[in-house]
This record gives C-alpha cells, sequence and structure tokens, in this order.
C-alpha cells in the first residue's frame, strides 16, 4: 500500500498543489495562520483517495479543531493523517520549501508515512519495521555524523520556543551552524537523511510529526520532547521535538537543552 500511497501524493502535488505555485491569494484563519485554495483542494483530494485506498477517516490540517479532535479519538484503530501544504507561507511567497504529507495511524502511531517535495521531486517514506527511504535509497544517505555537538549542523524552529531557552541558544551556539526552513514536515526529514545532524522544535501539531516522526525512526534516527524521554507521551496537539540520527550526539543535544 506505501507504493500506492506515494503515487497518490505525488498525484496530488502535481495536480492540485504545483499549478498553485507563485499563482495563488493567501487567506488567514482565526489563529493568524495562513491557507490557500491549493491546500482546501489538496486536501479534498487526498481525502477522496487514500479513503478509496484503505477505508479510514482523514484527518487534515483544514479541518476544524472539533473535527480534528473527535476524529483522533474515535479512530484509533485506524486514521490517515495529511498535511495537504506544509509550508504554507514557504508557498505563497515562493520559497522553494514545502510539501505535502501522509502518515497512516493505528492506536496513536505511524505505521506508514510519506512526505514528498514536489521542487525537486524527493520522496520520503517509510513503514514501521522496513525502513525508510528517499527516492528508493534507504536512509540516512550521510553515513558519518559528527562526534561532538559543537560540530553538529542544526535544524532549530526557535518561533515556538522559550524565551530563556533561545536566549542561551543564541549565546552559547552549542551547534557548528543552525537552520531553520519553515517546514517541519521535511525538517524531520532531513533529519533522517543526515542533512540535519540534530533538530529541535518547540511545539508541532498532530500533522506536522505524524510522517516524519516514523521516517526518523525507521531511520535508525532518536526522538522525545523537551519535557519526556517517551516522545509518544507528549500532548497530540502540541509536541516539543528533539531528534538526530546519532545516538550519542542526540543524547549530548537533549542533555544540553534540558540544562536549567
Amino acid at each position: 500500500m506505501l507504493k500506492q500511497v506515494m503515487n497518490v501524493v505525488r498525484k496530488v502535488a502535481e495536480e492540485q498543489v504545483l499549478p498553485y505555485y507563485l499563482n495563488v491569494a493567501r487567506h488567514h484563519k482565526a489563529d493568524g495562520s495562513i491557507f490557500t485554495t491549493a491546500d482546501l483542494a489538496a486536501q479534498e483530494a487526498l481525502t477522496n483517495e487514500l479513503m478509496a485506498l484503505h477505508d479510514c477517516p482523514v484527518l487534515g490540517e483544514e479541518m476544524t479543531l472539533e473535527e480534528q479532535e473527535q476524529l483522533w479519538h474515535e479512530h484509533a484503530d485506524g486514521l490517515w493523517v495529511v498535511d495537504p501544504i506544509d509550508g504554507t507561507s514557504n508557498f505563497v511567497n515562493g520559497l522553494p520549501y514545502f510539501a505535502v504529507s501522509v502518515a497512516l495511524m493505528r492506536q496513536g502511531r505511524s505505521v506508514l508515512a510519506c512526505v514528498y517535495s514536489p521542487i525537486d521531486c524527493e520522496m520520503f517514506s517509510a513503514e514501521v519495521g522496513k525502513g525508510a527511504y528517499l527516492n528508493g535509497e534507504r536512509l540516512p544517505i550521510k553515513q558519518a555524523a559528527p562526534k561532538q555537538l559543537h560540530q553538529a549542523m542544526a535544524g532549530i524552529d526557535f518561533k515556538r520556543l522559550s524565551g530563556p531557552l533561545v536566549r542561551r541558544l543564541v549565546e552559547e551556539q552549542p551547534y557548528s551552524s543552525q537552520r531553520n526552513y519553515g517546514a517541519s514536515t521535511l525538517d524531520w526529514c532531513y533529519a533522517a537523511a543526515g542533512r540535519f545532524d540534530v533538530y529541535l522544535h518547540g511545539g508541532q501539531k498532530l500533522w506536522d510529526y505524524a510522517a516524519g516522526s516514523l521516517i526518523l525512526q525507521e531511520a535508525g534516527g532518536h526522538l522525545c520532547t523537551l519535557e519526556d524521554d517517551d516522545f509518544w507521551l507528549a500532548p497530540v496537539w502540541k509536541r516539543s521535538v528533539i531528534a538526530g540520527l546519532d545516538t550519542e550526539l542526540f543524547a549530548n543535544w537533549r542533555d544540553w537543552l534540558r540544562q536549567a
């Protein structure tokens, strides 16, 4: 089924997302976040196609919170989780870092995932127990991780972190270099590929981590939150992320971030 899902995601990206790139008006939700007609069209197309593949409800970013919570609580036995365009701000501003993300979840855990970056035709995918891949190549693609945290490339979204932690990161800079590109689903995949040595985010929603967390884990990576070693115990709708591929480097990153 993973191959079928990948075909669906690629098709929706080509037919419902890319035609709007650099040619779409933005709208704002009540919480101030951006959405476009492309987000809505892609979510509708994904819903129809995925339910035809496997008869589970689809929880999408462009639903109301009430709809999302009801689906989450009533369909633990099987639920598609989709982000039709992750990185919508990038999408409407012409920045080529956005993706279509799909995960199949059972009992609160992802069992199948794909994240597709249509600009550079990169398809990240994973199935539980079967490894993670980029366009058919086993992840990670970068084999050698730095030995020390101060040599690491860090992917960090500063916006949702606490003020004290942001100041400490800026003043002490425990990493070699830092990037923030603005699409959480792709950030996970970059960590899984080894493009980011370590990763940090202050608070993701379900569709931000549903696919990427499985891809990282199946690539051999590690994850937790700022508060708990078990990533899956954190609140569903706002979950911080500490992640990395290399076991020792991940542990050093986690311990540094949790220092008082």
